[in-house]
C-alpha cells in the first residue's frame, strides 16, 4: 500500500449528495479479480451517454479538471453497496483523496485498507472549496495529512479530524497484512513453540 502523507493536485467538483457506489463503479463492471484497470469505467452512467460517446457536461469530462487528483463532493459520499471496487475505481482514475461532509462507513474504511484519503469537512467549507474550483481553472489543494490540514495558495485553510490510527497507517502505508507482519518474529516463535497434533504428524 503506498502512503500518504502531503499532496497537493488539481481539484474536481463534484456537487452531488449521496454518490454511492453503483454511480462510482456500475455492477456490470466487477467482473475483473485485480485492483487495476477499473478507472475506465468511474462514474460510467454519469461520464458516457446512452449512446457510449463522452457526455461533456460531467464535471470529469472537462478539459479544465483533466489530471485531477482530488475530488470534492457532497455528503454521505460512497453510501450503497459495500463494494471495495469503488475504491479501486477512484485511485485508478488517479484521485488521491475525496473531500466530503461525510461519508459512508464501509467506503470510508474500504479507503484506508487501500491508501485512500477520505477528508471530512463541514459543508460550508466543502461548497466553498466547490465554489472555487468551480471558478478557477486550474485550481489546486494540498491535502497534508501530516499536518491534518486542507489548503491552497489563495487563503483557504482548514484542520481535517481523522483517527490516530488510521493516520499512522496512512502515513506509513500499512495494510491489514503490513500490520500483521510486524509481529512476524513472534508469530514465527509462538509456531515454533507450538505442539504438532498428532493428525498432521501422521499426514507428513
Amino acid at each position: 500500500m503506498h502512503s500518504f502523507r502531503v499532496h497537493t493536485g488539481i481539484v474536481a467538483p463534484l456537487d452531488r449528495a449521496n454518490v454511492d457506489t453503483d454511480q462510482i463503479i456500475p455492477k456490470q463492471f466487477l467482473k475483473r479479480i485485480e485492483r487495476t484497470g477499473f478507472g475506465e469505467f468511474l462514474f460510467f452512467d454519469w461520464r458516457r451517454k446512452n449512446g457510449g460517446d463522452e457526455d461533456p457536461s460531467f464535471v470529469l469530462n472537462k478539459p479544465r479538471y483533466k489530471g485531477a487528483s482530488i475530488l470534492v463532493a457532497g455528503k454521505n459520499f460512497g453510501c450503497g453497496s459495500s463494494r471495495e471496487h469503488a475504491v479501486w475505481a477512484l485511485a485508478d482514475f488517479g484521485f488521491r483523496a475525496v473531500i466530503a461532509p461525510s461519508f459512508a462507513d464501509i467506503f470510508a474504511n474500504n479507503s484506508v485498507k487501500n491508501g485512500f484519503l477520505t477528508v471530512v469537512l463541514s459543508e460550508n467549507q466543502v461548497n466553498e472549496l466547490l465554489r472555487r474550483a468551480r471558478e478557477s481553472n486550474g485550481y489546486e489543494l494540498t491535502v497534508d495529512l501530516e499536518q491534518r490540514q486542507v489548503r491552497d495558495g489563495q487563503g483557504f485553510r482548514a484542520g481535517f479530524p481523522i483517527d490516530d490510527f488510521i493516520r499512522h497507517c496512512l502515513l506509513e502505508g500499512l495494510d491489514d497484512i503490513d500490520l500483521t507482519l510486524q509481529h512476524e518474529a513472534e508469530i514465527g516463535a509462538y509456531e515454533a513453540r507450538r505442539p504438532i497434533p498428532r493428525s498432521l504428524r501422521q499426514a507428513f
